[in-house]
């Protein structure tokens, strides 16, 4: 009965192993041991333009086509928004500047050494 005396023990059927991590021995999605974020698949060319689509008419400037990993994404909004004197995001790979800044991008990101184009209308 030595299995009932744990107090971390958490036994439970199942006929299914299922995936588990090696190292940590948690399910493989909740697994954080080894979780690295791998950097973004692209064709190296940052795309800017305009959205406003689902922010009830509210325009932001989005540049996509980024391929750095989140951590540098994270870095390069945090420039962008400070050039831009405006907040901003990171989603999904995309760096989401609040208002019309495109022009503005455009420069600080050839300034960065990013081949970039104008995207959109």
């Amino acid at each position: 009965m030595k299995r009932f005396e744990e107090k971390n023990s958490r036994l439970v059927y199942s006929t299914e192993q299922g995936r588990t991590c090696p190292v940590c021995k948690k399910n493989i999605n909740r697994c954080t041991c080894s979780k690295k974020s791998p950097q973004r698949a692209g064709d190296g060319i940052a795309r800017v333009g305009r959205s406003t689509k689902g922010r009830k008419g509210k325009g932001v400037t989005v540049v996509t086509g980024i391929p750095e990993n989140d951590g540098q994404l994270k870095q390069i909004a945090k420039t962008l928004k400070q050039k831009c004197g405006s907040g901003g995001t990171v989603k999904n790979g995309t760096i989401e500047i609040q208002g019309d800044h495109r022009d503005l991008l455009v420069s600080e990101l050839k300034g960065m050494g990013y081949t970039v184009r104008l995207s959109g209308g």
